[in-house]
């Protein structure tokens, strides 16, 4: 196992050799061995370990997660990985943000004991042509949308949770439709891992935090904050037992078309198990929006419940 010793202020240059990296308790390494042999001596030592998958550009949203992994876990390894298999061909993956530096800095100040960087050689060897697919979660909305999406995110989650083997692994539920879709995965497929999807950070004008809100000029960032102003409006419609499903439809669809700078995608009220459309008011419901700001494509939702009991499990465990 290769390894240097982190003692200056920058941590890439080692891992763009290939090398470990330890500082302390702080790891960085690319190689699914070498995490394998830190996560089996942590395990070894009585530890409980957590995982948070992540594409890098890490913000507060991110830095929650790990937060509550800390709390559900005794050893946390934060993933960071540009999944190629995710994006379609004329999508943002050349553009997406990869700070890596500021991204390990971050790890480091939150107490991750290892960041695991992997190339994607490694994760897509040459002639791979294993697919994990959930069939029927994916196929609307951001399926329709964009058709490879989920078989990619499925996938390499799937990967991620084989080497990784997490007692917990924690998400955040912007992309509600992906952690449906990884809820039922886990659950199908016998996973032994709680999945925790965790709240929504969002600015204080309400825009939920993402790495892609970077692409956003100024007045895009202003007229991106239509999403969340939807999504209040729906939960104050909805939060009537016999509100009227396709006039809260009409309305959000209004609201969007109002600002000249986004173009809607989708309006989706659903069920929060199925995500099928639903026609009348029931006890939970689910509200998915999708939309264009410039160029920059944005998701939000949100979780109506009228039970009065806690929203759709946040905590999926299947260990055996």
């Amino acid at each position: 196992m290769s390894a240097f010793v982190a003692r200056g202020p920058t941590l890439t240059d080692s891992v763009q050799c290939g090398f470990m990296n330890v500082a302390e308790t702080f790891a960085v390494t690319t190689q699914i061995d070498d995490l394998r042999r830190l996560v089996a001596a942590a395990r070894a030592s009585g530890k409980r370990i957590g995982c948070v998958p992540t594409m890098g550009a890490l913000h507060q949203g991110h830095m929650s997660l790990v937060e509550r992994a800390r709390e559900l876990s005794d050893f946390v390894v934060v993933t960071i990985f540009v999944n190629p298999t995710q994006f379609a061909p004329q999508e943002d993956l050349a553009q997406y943000p990869r700070p890596l530096e500021a991204d390990l800095s971050a790890c480091r100040s939150a107490g991750v004991d290892v960041v695991f960087l992997p190339g994607a050689d490694a994760l897509y060897p040459p002639g791979f042509s294993t697919w994990a697919t959930v069939d029927e979660l994916s196929e609307r909305w951001e399926g329709a949308s964009r058709p490879t999406h989920f078989r990619g995110v499925t996938t390499i989650v799937l990967k991620l949770l084989n080497i990784v083997q997490p007692d917990v692994a924690c998400f955040g539920p912007n992309a509600f439709q992906q952690q449906a879709g990884l809820r039922r995965m886990v659950r199908d497929l016998d996973v032994p891992v709680e999945i925790v999807t965790c709240p929504t950070i969002r600015e204080p004008d309400g825009l939920a935090l993402s790495s892609r809100n970077a692409y956003l000029s100024a007045d895009e960032r202003k007229a991106a904050t239509v999403l969340s102003r939807c999504l209040q409006r729906a939960d104050e419609q909805l939060s009537s037992p016999n509100a009227n499903i396709a006039a809260v439809s009409a309305e959000l669809k209004t609201m969007l078309d109002a600002e000249p700078l986004v173009a809607p995608d989708y309006i989706a009220i659903v069920d929060p198990e199925t995500l099928a459309p639903i026609s009348e008011s029931q006890p939970r419901m689910a509200v998915l929006l999708a939309a264009r700001v410039g160029q920059t494509r944005l998701i939000d939702n949100c979780l109506v419940d009228l039970t009065g009991q806690s929203p759709s499990p946040s905590s999926v465990d299947h260990r055996p």
